[in-house]
């Protein structure tokens, strides 16, 4: 009984392993892996390969170059089968926390937003003036003068 479970397991082996072999055969030369959205990617590593198209699907190891011939101008005449460059992603996550929906009561014309955790201070305008968790509001002459420097150096006045 214990030896029709193991033969199952050995077909369904046998069976996925040409699976795989046509799938990675079919992907354009020097591929390392195919990202989840279909694209390929030429990384060394592992490690950020298919950043920006939803993580890995299948990882080849080092680059496929015994792909046969007659697969490349079929992946070429593919548009979802284009090689996954290394160009840098536009980084789309914010690299700090978001601030608050609701500005903290006060300010007014003439004053900042000074954040006492990071001694920047902020503009009326500005997505962060009075929603930072730590900060006052104050003049811009007295925010310089008490060591605030302008966020990104962009004076309010």
């Amino acid at each position: 009984m214990k030896s029709y479970g193991l033969i199952a397991v050995l077909i369904a082996g046998l069976l996925a392993g040409p699976a795989v072999y046509a799938q990675q055969a079919s992907a354009p030369p020097g591929s390392t892996g195919q990202c989840k959205d279909g694209t390929y990617t030429t990384n060394a590593t592992k490690k950020g390969a298919c950043s920006g198209h939803h993580g890995v699907k299948e990882w080849f190891g080092a680059a496929s170059t015994a792909a046969p011939a007659a697969a490349a101008p079929a992946a070429a005449a593919a548009p979802s089968m284009t090689p996954h460059t290394t160009a840098p992603v536009p980084n789309t996550k914010s690299p700090s926390p978001a601030p608050a929906t609701a500005a903290a009561p006060g300010g007014g014309p003439g004053m900042v937003w000074v954040n006492s955790s990071s001694k920047v201070y902020h503009c009326p305008g500005d997505k962060w003036y009075g929603k930072t968790k730590a900060g006052a509001y104050m003049s811009e002459a007295d925010a310089k003068a008490k060591g605030f420097h302008a966020d990104h150096g962009k004076a309010c006045s």
